[in-house]
């Protein structure tokens, strides 16, 4: 039997590969792990122990998945990353800070269980869904 201890990783196909860079880097803490964007359009976002991968619809391996994101045809419906402990308050100020309107925070039952969690949208349009990890007692 298989056990999942936490997403690997994800696929997003982007026309706004430096807009995604500056939401998913800046805006959501991640890095830079690998590039072979000379190859495949690839750019590889370390995300805590999972990836993000962002593949521009330009190159060959973009191709592949059709036309570019649109506003209503969207490539994936929502992931969901989970934080290292934070208050709602902090995340809130964090995303105004970068004038992200999240919304507001609604119980949603995730890897953890039910928690606390917002949903915010990337430049592309993907939803997010960010989580405050649970601390355990």
């Amino acid at each position: 039997m298989i056990e999942i201890s936490s997403i690997d990783h994800i696929v997003l196909r982007t026309s706004k590969i430096k807009a995604m860079l500056d939401f998913y880097c800046n805006v959501l803490g991640c890095t830079v792990e690998r590039e072979t964007t000379s190859e495949t359009g690839l750019t590889q976002l370390r995300a805590g122990s999972a990836l993000i991968d962002l593949v521009t619809v330009e190159s060959d391996l973009g191709r592949m998945g059709g036309g570019a994101p649109t506003e209503t045809e969207n490539n994936l419906d929502h992931f969901c990353l989970q934080l290292k402990p934070i208050s709602e308050t902090e995340i809130e100020k964090h995303l105004s800070k970068h004038g992200i309107d999240g919304g507001s925070f609604h119980d949603r039952y995730g890897a953890q269980g039910v928690g606390k969690s917002i949903y915010i949208k990337d430049p592309e349009g993907n939803t997010v869904e960010l989580r405050s990890q649970i601390e355990s007692e």
